[in-house]
């Protein structure tokens, strides 16, 4: 199914129709909504009609035997590697990374378990350190603690979410793990392979950033031991913003992408949207008499959200699926919760692909993170101060961690051709590198020239430096639907950064007006 020419009179007011084409010096850049692909994935006969989930692994954080890696696995997804990571032309030298990635698999969220759990979760096997230490200047040394979650016999009220010693949501001890890894991999990769990152942590050079969920800080500080062995039980700076203001998470207040978001999506009579539910009436009906929850709970019939992720958490960490606590013989089968992950994926690429609103409520939602990348790329480039601050050592590497809503709206802006639900641990990559050419005589460059774009020269018989930009989706270049990028392989950097620069403004400049 395709869901453009949407006619909401919200739509047209925070449309780009204004916008559709901007002009960056001699570049004339599309700013328009380009839908995706046609697949099994948004196709919404297949996803009710259908049997399997396209090949995609929701069982363990290891692909099964024979499958290879690169493979859609939701427990962990695929990221960039070594043995799959293709190097560019030895005439290219890489400058800068930027790297943005879900965090890792974790307990569900308390409010997407059942009201009566028919087994508890334990959690201990690892433990999640809290606490602090003074600095600047140094002070008394803390004690390193850490949670452990606990009943009272004397407390007569039952905990929301599965009994037992886990918080919900917290990093799962396979999620640590995982976490680990994937530091191990990039590290793999950006030292080990290109010589680009240094051996030892320097916080000169290597910056890393997670929100105000505890868990992705869970993340970074297994993932960043992994990278530097070194910095096992030592502090490691992270850089957050402000709760009210964060634009990693996002958590930036934008009454107009919300609204918008609203009209279409989860909770919306949007006839589109209305279909796939009314479709999946009957599956609804079999969970709500085994689970227990209410058909009239809104939050868990606007979208499969809820159910998706009670399901897939307990996949992805070796439990079975749930059986009703009134009748054991009654259990979720594997059709069942594999219908529900085909009507998730589906949902995700409804709301941040298939549907034209989808551009205008990401770029709101989500264009100062999107601003912030832009002045890093041109801080790399040697044009203004980076969006931390302006240290004579340049920061040549930096790291978030964040979430699925993060990383499903960069996919939006970036219009991915085949969009899925970003599993755990799913990452983009954004790699900016730099390649010299001989100036022609004669050129209209001037003796030194230096523009925003990206390119410097040293007159008009010099070299001229010219800048390029790589993305990784899922450990592959990313494919958008887009023809500004087609296939995000080496584009020139004034390309994509006209391109952000047409939705959100340079520093972020249009969003308030967008969010307004």
């Amino acid at each position: 199914m395709r869901f453009s020419h949407l006619t909401s009179s919200l739509f047209v007011s925070f449309s780009y129709a204004t916008l559709s084409r901007t002009q960056n010096n001699t570049n004339t850049v599309d700013l328009s909504w380009h839908p995706p692909v046609s697949s099994n994935i948004n196709n919404l006969s297949t996803v009710i009609n259908g049997s399997d989930i396209y090949g995609f692994i929701f069982s363990s954080s290891q692909n099964p035997a024979g499958v290879p890696y690169g493979t859609y696995n939701w427990c962990n997804m695929p990221h960039v590697r070594a043995s799959e990571y293709p190097r560019v032309n030895s005439s290219f030298k890489l400058e800068y990374v930027e790297v943005i990635h879900r965090h890792h698999k974790r307990t569900p969220y308390a409010a997407n378990t059942f009201p009566v759990e028919p087994y508890p979760w334990y959690c201990d096997d690892e433990g999640l350190f809290y606490g602090g230490k003074p600095l600047n200047p140094l002070g008394n040394g803390p004690a390193r603690t850490y949670w452990n979650v606990y009943t009272s016999h004397s407390n007569p009220l039952a905990p929301k979410g599965l009994n037992g010693t886990c918080q919900f949501p917290q990093i799962t001890r396979g999620g640590l793990d995982d976490s680990h890894q994937h530091g191990v991999d990039l590290f793999g990769v950006y030292h080990e392979l290109l010589n680009f990152i240094p051996a030892d942590y320097n916080a000169a050079t290597v910056s890393f950033r997670v929100t105000n969920n505890v868990i992705t800080s869970q993340v970074a500080s297994m993932l960043i031991a992994g990278m530097y062995p070194q910095t096992a039980d030592h502090g490691i700076r992270l850089l957050l913003q402000q709760a009210s203001i964060d634009s990693l998470e996002p958590a930036y207040t934008c009454e107009a992408a919300t609204a918008l978001s609203a009209s279409y999506g989860a909770g919306s009579t949007f006839p589109a949207w209305l279909a796939h539910l009314n479709a999946s009436a009957s599956l609804y009906a079999t969970f709500d008499a085994l689970s227990g929850i209410p058909s009239n709970a809104s939050d868990w019939h606007m979208s499969w959200d809820h159910y998706f992720d009670n399901l897939s958490a307990r996949l992805c960490h070796g439990h079975p699926l749930p059986c009703s606590t009134t009748n054991s013989s009654n259990c979720v089968t594997l059709a069942e919760a594999e219908e529900v992950f085909r009507l998730g994926q589906y949902e995700y690429s409804f709301l941040y692909r298939d549907a034209d609103r989808s551009l205008p409520a990401a770029t709101a939602s989500y264009g100062i993170w999107i601003a912030e990348l832009a002045q890093n790329l041109r801080h790399a480039m040697g044009h203004g101060a980076s969006t931390v601050n302006a240290t004579a050592d340049r920061v040549k590497y930096r790291h978030n961690v964040a979430h699925d809503g993060s990383i499903s709206r960069l996919l939006s802006i970036l219009q991915v051709e085949t969009m899925v639900w970003p599993g755990m641990g799913a990452e983009i990559v954004f790699e900016l590198y730099s390649a010299n050419s001989t100036a022609e005589r004669g050129s209209s460059a001037s003796a030194t020239t230096s523009n925003s774009n990206g390119y410097t020269g040293n007159g008009s018989s010099g070299s001229i430096t010219q800048f390029f930009i790589r993305v990784f989706w899922s450990g592959r270049v990313l494919r958008s639907s887009s023809a500004v990028f087609g296939v995000l392989d080496m584009v020139p950097a004034e390309r994509v950064l006209a391109y952000f620069d047409g939705l959100v403004g340079v520093g972020a400049s249009r969003i308030p007006g967008l969010c307004g």
